[in-house]
């Protein structure tokens, strides 16, 4: 009820190129650490990407129930390609379409729709996390450039050969304030450095990286919004933000709960199918009604989003919730599979260690509820 005819043959389009383009090689690409170029430029080609840039830019502008269908589908196959299309569009293009001016928009945008360009965003720093206010990136104003000292940890989409620029959170001191501003910085620049960051737990195929800026120039015309406008930007983004990554949480739990379904029904014990036995089937059925209900909490944000009407309480819940189902579904599922669920050769086992990074990626679970308790508490 909540997907209009266009919507559903979204999903159906983006399920059925899940399986057949991305499904042979997630395996592969997990074991290698190795991001796929070609997936996704045939994202691209699929049109995923754009999906909230406007058309005079080059994108869909399909909207965010859209892309929420797009990245969920994804996510029930594979994590890691899910994480190149959420990134980029919620963290990467997003707050360019929101606070890039004209001239920026027409500059960067239309390379970032077609999947032959990925854009990042730069907030989280090694003493920079949860606590986004202790910012230790600093831009400084020197002749007519900003020059722009610190360093960035866990960085989605930065250091590929198509990473067209990222968006950087940085300290701007004036009269002794503090003042959090964002700025467009692009590959191949003087003094900055990426360093793709491998032997991750989860999300392996995805790319992830670390910054590094020591003298490092940006021109004047590249500050996103003005100055102190960082944290407004970058609580905007990650408002956006947590829907996608709800949305990895929804698909992933439905690729692990319908992997546990097809297991239970084929794996005989004491002469019989264990979907049989009261103790399976009630974990399935928990299943079922954990996904029925984070499909309704996310999809209800979406289409708050999707009106331009208020919908940060909604995506923090939903962001909480498919999150936390995630882990739940994922480990139920391997308790399924016993043993087998613990071997590389079966694919919950990459779905049990791809959900660990819902709970922290966009604001932790903790950080979550503590913006949940003091609404409620207001």
């Amino acid at each position: 009820m909540f997907l209009n005819e266009e919507q559903i043959m979204l999903r159906q389009s983006v399920r059925e190129f899940a399986i057949r383009e991305i499904d042979p090689l997630a395996d592969e690409l997990d074991k290698k650490e190795e991001f796929s170029y070609e997936l996704t430029r045939k994202m691209g080609d699929l049109g995923l990407f754009g999906m909230l840039v406007p058309r005079e830019y080059g994108g869909s502008d399909m909207g965010f129930l859209s892309l929420v269908v797009a990245v969920e589908e994804l996510a029930r196959v594979d994590s890691s390609q899910a994480a190149t299309l959420a990134a980029h569009e919620t963290l990467g293009a997003y707050p360019l379409v929101k606070h890039g001016t004209k001239e920026q928009k027409k500059k960067y945008l239309p390379s970032l729709c077609n999947g032959k360009g990925l854009w990042a965003f730069g907030l989280t720093e090694p003493e920079a996390g949860s606590d986004s206010r202790n910012t230790k990136t600093i831009a400084e104003l020197k002749n007519n450039k900003w020059i722009v000292n610190g360093s960035k940890i866990f960085i989605t989409n930065a250091s590929t050969d198509i990473t067209k620029g990222i968006t950087l959170q940085t300290v701007v001191k004036e009269n002794g304030k503090n003042n959090f501003t964002c700025f467009i910085v692009e590959p191949g620049i003087n003094n900055y450095t990426v360093t793709p960051m491998k032997n991750k737990l989860c999300w392996r195929a995805s790319n992830t990286s670390e910054l590094f800026f020591d003298d490092c120039e940006v021109q004047e015309e590249n500050m996103l919004g003005k100055i102190g406008d960082g944290s407004r930007i970058m609580l905007g983004t990650l408002e956006v933000g947590k829907l996608t990554i709800a949305a990895m949480g929804l698909g992933l739990s439905q690729g692990a709960y319908e992997m546990a379904l097809e297991y239970a029904k084929n794996r005989k014990q004491f002469g019989q199918p264990i979907a049989n036995f009261q103790a399976i089937s009630f974990k399935l059925a928990d299943m079922a009604v954990k996904i029925e209900l984070a499909r309704n909490t996310l999809y209800k944000a979406c289409i708050l989003a999707d009106k331009k009407q208020p919908f940060s309480y909604e995506a923090t819940i939903s962001k909480l919730y498919c999150s936390e189902i995630a882990r739940e579904i994922a480990d139920e599922a391997v308790q399924i599979f016993g043993g087998y669920g613990l071997m590389r050769d079966y694919k919950i086992e990459r779905f049990y260690r791809d959900q660990r990074l819902l709970q922290i990626g966009e604001g932790t679970s903790e950080i979550q509820r503590l913006i949940i308790s003091r609404k409620i508490l207001q």
